[in-house]
Formats: C-alpha cells, sequence, structure tokens
C-alpha cells in the first residue's frame, strides 16, 4: 500500500512538473520568445563560433549580433600588392547555407583583377567550387588570399589581369595610386590606407 502511495505521489510531482513546462512554453509563444531557427543559420552560428581568423582580418555585425546571416569582414594584408590597404567585404548568407555559398562584395572600390569595380568577386569558391563541406572560414582565408596572390588567369577586371600579367611593376604602382585615393586609367579610387 506504501509503494502505491509512493507511486502515484511521484505521478501527480510529474504531472505537476509537465503541467508547469507547458504553461512556460505557451506564455514563451505569446511572447514571441521562441524563434525557430533555420538549419542555414544554426550552421552559420557554429561557423561563427569556430571563427580562426589571422590577426588581418576583422568581423563585425552592422546589424547587431542577432542579424548573423549579414557581417563584414575588414581585411588588412600583411604582404603583398596590398600590404597596408584596408578592404571591407559584405556577407549575405541564406537560409540554405551551406547548401548555397554565401553571397560577397567588396564595399571597397580597390584595383584588383579578381574583384571589379562594383565589388563582384571571383573566388571559385563562391561559384563552381563550392561545396557544404566549406565554411565561412575557408571564404575569409580565400578572399584574403587573393589580396597576397591575385591570378590574373581567371579576372573581372581584364584590365588590371592584362597589367599584373604583362607588367607586374605596373601594376604595383596602380595598386598604390589606387589605394593613396588617386586616378588609375579615367577611374577614382578612395583611400583605403
Amino acid at each position: 500500500m506504501l509503494n502505491h502511495f509512493l507511486i502515484l505521489g511521484t505521478m501527480i510531482k510529474l504531472f505537476k512538473v509537465k503541467e508547469k513546462q507547458k504553461e512556460l512554453n505557451e506564455n514563451a509563444n505569446e511572447k514571441g520568445h521562441v524563434k525557430k531557427q533555420s538549419a542555414g543559420e544554426l550552421r552559420l552560428h557554429k561557423d561563427i563560433s569556430e571563427l580562426n581568423l589571422p590577426a588581418t582580418c576583422i568581423i563585425s555585425f552592422p546589424n547587431g549580433k542577432d542579424d548573423l546571416m549579414n557581417f563584414e569582414i575588414t581585411i588588412r594584408p600583411d604582404e603583398g600588392y596590398y600590404l597596408g590597404g584596408a578592404f571591407l567585404f559584405s556577407f549575405q548568407v541564406s537560409h540554405i547555407y551551406p547548401h548555397e555559398p554565401p553571397k560577397v562584395k567588396c564595399k571597397t572600390k580597390v584595383y584588383h583583377p579578381n574583384i571589379d569595380l562594383e565589388g563582384n568577386v571571383c573566388l571559385n569558391i563562391l561559384r563552381e567550387d563550392w561545396k557544404p563541406v566549406l565554411n565561412i572560414n575557408t571564404v575569409i582565408y580565400g578572399l584574403y588570399h587573393l589580396f597576397t596572390e591575385p591570378n590574373y588567369e581567371d579576372p573581372l577586371n581584364h584590365d588590371a589581369a592584362a597589367v599584373l600579367r604583362d607588367n607586374p611593376k605596373m601594376f604595383q604602382s596602380n595598386v598604390r595610386k589606387a589605394m593613396m585615393g588617386g586616378y588609375v586609367g579615367q577611374t577614382h579610387f578612395q583611400r583605403c590606407m
């Protein structure tokens, strides 16, 4: 008989706990506190928490940390043609990430064979070579690599690519002019040093 009372008492306690949890969930739903995250948001949260950025790269969240799907990276190359410059990239990540690469734009106008004057970036892992196993860290290192090793063989800015290929000293001079806020040909660049 005593066992029956103990079991009954335990069952009543469990019932009360379940009722309390149900009540808390209903209150949270009414107040809009429960926001279901997409798989893309969950993966991006993981990627950002595991970032291993070089000291030359800084991440920022212009819309606040509640909007992880839109962020910016500033790259300050510490070697190569672009040494001393600061280049800002915006990242827009879709809710189906990582099945689709992030959309990346260079917000700093730059004289570069792989970045056009509108900020479009030519990086194979942002296009045909994207695979869901890649992550934000991989993209940032890819962007950084564009500044240390610009590629004239796969250009968006064909003029810059031709100068890099045919006359690297002239290319270096043009990069410096652009980063100092001057003209290269008919195109004016804002200072980014």
